[in-house]
C-alpha cells in the first residue's frame, strides 16, 4: 500500500477523535504492509497528558511485536508530532515517519525542531512530510472552528 493510503486510516482514527469531541488527530503504526497498531487523541475525556495518537500507537506495537524496538515500522500521523511524541519515536526505534499536516506551534519534525532527525541522538528516523497535508489540516481547521464558534455562543454578551 501507499504512503496516502496508510494515511487514510490514520484519518478515519483522527475522526473517532473528532466523534468524541478530541483534538482530530490519528496515527497508524504499519510493519511489513500491515497495520499493527493504532491510536487517535484522547487527551481530554482521559485527562491524561501522554493520550496523544502516537504513543497510544506505540503502547499498542509493543504489545503486538512484543518489543518496545519498533525498528522496522512506521508511523503515519496526521499532525506533526509535538516533543513528547518526536522523543518516543526516537526512543522506540521507530524507522520512518509520515505526517499530514505540519505543527506551527508544537511541531518537531521539522517545523520548529527536528528531533527525529538530530545526529546527536543514537537513533534518528526518515521523515516524510505533507501526505495529504490538505484533508488533514482541514480537520483540525474545521474542529478548532466549530470549538471557536460553540464557545462564542456560550459567551454572555456584553452590554
Amino acid at each position: 500500500m501507499s504512503d496516502e493510503k496508510f494515511m487514510e486510516i490514520a484519518i478515519a482514527e483522527a475522526k473517532k477523535a473528532q466523534q468524541l469531541d478530541e483534538v482530530p488527530i490519528g496515527a497508524v503504526i504499519v510493519h511489513e504492509e500491515q497495520v499493527i497498531a493504532s491510536g487517535y487523541n484522547v487527551r481530554e475525556s482521559s485527562q491524561q497528558t501522554l493520550s496523544h495518537a502516537e504513543l497510544i500507537a506505540i503502547a499498542q506495537a509493543n504489545k503486538k511485536i512484543g518489543s518496545w524496538r519498533l525498528e522496522d515500522c512506521t508511523l503515519y500521523v496526521t499532525l506533526e508530532p509535538c516533543p513528547m511524541c518526536a522523543g518516543a519515536i526516537v526512543q522506540s526505534r521507530i524507522k520512518r515517519v509520515v505526517y499530514g499536516a505540519p505543527d506551527p506551534k508544537a511541531g518537531c519534525a521539522g517545523t520548529l525542531l527536528n528531533l527525529l532527525q538530530e545526529d546527536r541522538f543514537n537513533h534518528q528516523a526518515e521523515v516524510v512530510s505533507g501526505v495529504l497535508e490538505e484533508e488533514c489540516s482541514q480537520l483540525l481547521k474545521d474542529f478548532f472552528r466549530t470549538l471557536r464558534q460553540r464557545k462564542k455562543k456560550n459567551t454572555p454578551a456584553e452590554s
